[in-house]
């Protein structure tokens, strides 16, 4: 897949417990971006963090510990960006999600090698 130069970041904020249907809401958002032929997808987690509620959840507490905070993050066309937002606003209860410019410097896989002709 080729990126333009440029393209938008997409960030999703949300907790390591919530859930959509029974499943990680991460994985949730993961896979659906994987089957809509999006660019990539990396899911953060983070060490510590606070959202709205201001209550802090963090890995030096053990009861919060179960409820770290997590960011989705995608680089992909804005088309496919905008696109993927009503659907993201559907499965979210509780989270933010952002938008920025991004500038691909270079986005690289390596192709399988063809098989020589003999």
């Amino acid at each position: 897949m080729k990126l333009p130069s440029e393209a938008e970041l997409l960030r999703v904020f949300i907790g390591e417990s919530d859930k959509w249907e029974g499943r990680p809401l991460y994985e949730v958002i993961v896979r659906e971006a994987r089957e809509r032929g999006m660019a990539g997808a990396t899911v953060l987690r983070g060490m510590m963090g606070f959202g709205a509620h201001s209550r802090l959840h963090t890995t030096k507490i053990l009861r919060l510990s179960e409820d770290l905070p997590i960011v989705v993050e995608i680089v992909d066309k804005s088309e496919r960006i905008e696109a993927f937002l009503p659907r993201l606003d559907e499965i979210i209860e509780e989270g933010l999600v952002t938008v920025e410019r991004a500038k691909v410097i270079f986005y690289r896989h390596n192709q399988p090698e063809e098989a020589s002709s003999e």
